[in-house]
């Protein structure tokens, strides 16, 4: 994640201004109140449980019907990082932290390089934490983040907002597409503002949130699966898994040291110890390790022949079919 001032816009208390606001707001149905959870108050623990569980059913739905939009974007991220550009998260508040969250998996999940996958988020690094007032509401500075960051046309920029109207992710946006970026929007309304501004729309439509307007709860959740798709299934296009199996996974702790050599065993058939020599013969490197156990290619030949493959282990074994 990018460092960013803490300059913040205080609004204008111009009634006026909020009273277009208002009713800006009150058309949106990730602000409106289910009349069927009017009695929540009122719920026992069970109902509660129930009735929460109930209204996360529909999210999945949800999901599945944006998956023309979700796959396009996952084709032009997967061209754009394919030709050496980057996939970049702008958001705030919870759709913020949302895109921190999944771009810090990708380097031990994948072992992508930290500048890869980039979350940008109102207010900086502070507002993963804790609320930055006013900071979504400057269009001006997400404008001026995606300048910093030196955004490019080799970039795939993914607005992400709940609302779908967040000024910080309108003023990112522009930015984005007037240097020539490939742009996605991610919002839980139709026709929105940052939808109207992407080259690929993804909406998302979840319905009022249990607690009206909480949009950490379903848009949350329906956000929350769209960008593991966004970044797993490009991750598969790049040749970053063989299968399901998770072959560019960075071991930096006990427990990912063990899921490599259970990799290894599981694509190969080898026992464990088999396993842990083929990858102290490459220096823990998943992907060659199962190429030299396969193939029966020299440990210090592997990653040149992963290189000519263009990094697709599957591409490397039949090439030595």
């Amino acid at each position: 994640m990018t460092e960013q001032s803490d300059a913040t816009q205080v609004p204008s208390s111009s009634g006026d201004r909020l009273g277009d606001l208002r009713s800006e707001l009150a058309g949106l149905q990730t602000e409106m109140a289910s009349p069927a959870l009017s009695e929540l108050d009122t719920m026992g623990t069970s109902e509660l449980v129930a009735a929460m569980n109930e209204q996360n059913r529909g999210v999945p739905d949800a999901v599945e019907q944006a998956s023309g939009q979700i796959a396009a974007v996952v084709d032009a991220v997967a061209e754009r990082l394919a030709r050496g550009g980057r996939l970049l998260y702008v958001g705030a508040g919870t759709a913020g932290r949302l895109g921190v969250l999944d771009a810090s998996e990708c380097p031990p999940t994948f072992g992508t390089p930290p500048g890869l996958v980039v979350a940008i988020i109102a207010g900086g690094p502070q507002a993963i934490q804790k609320p930055v007032e006013y900071a979504e509401d400057n269009a001006t500075a997400g404008a001026r983040d995606l300048h910093d960051i030196e955004v490019t046309e080799a970039d795939a920029v993914v607005g992400i907002s709940a609302s779908g109207r967040t000024p910080y992710v309108i003023g990112a946006l522009e930015e984005a597409r007037s240097r020539g970026a490939f742009t996605a929007s991610l919002a839980c309304n139709h026709d929105s503002p940052i939808s109207k501004l992407a080259d690929v729309a993804i909406d998302v439509v979840v319905g009022p949130e249990f607690v009206a307007g909480s949009t950490r709860l379903k848009a949350g959740t329906a956000q929350k699966l769209v960008l593991n798709m966004i970044s797993t299934l490009t991750m598969v296009k790049l040749g970053k898994t063989y299968g399901n199996l998770m072959v560019d996974l960075r071991a930096t702790n006990n427990k990912l040291l063990a899921r490599a050599q259970r990799t290894v065993q599981h694509a190969t058939g080898v026992d464990a110890n088999t396993a842990i020599r083929a990858l102290d013969s490459v220096g823990g490197s998943v992907k060659a390790a199962i190429l030299v156990v396969l193939t029966g290619v020299e440990p210090g030949q592997a990653k040149s022949a992963l290189e000519d493959a263009g990094g697709f282990l599957r591409k490397a074994i039949e090439a030595r079919g």
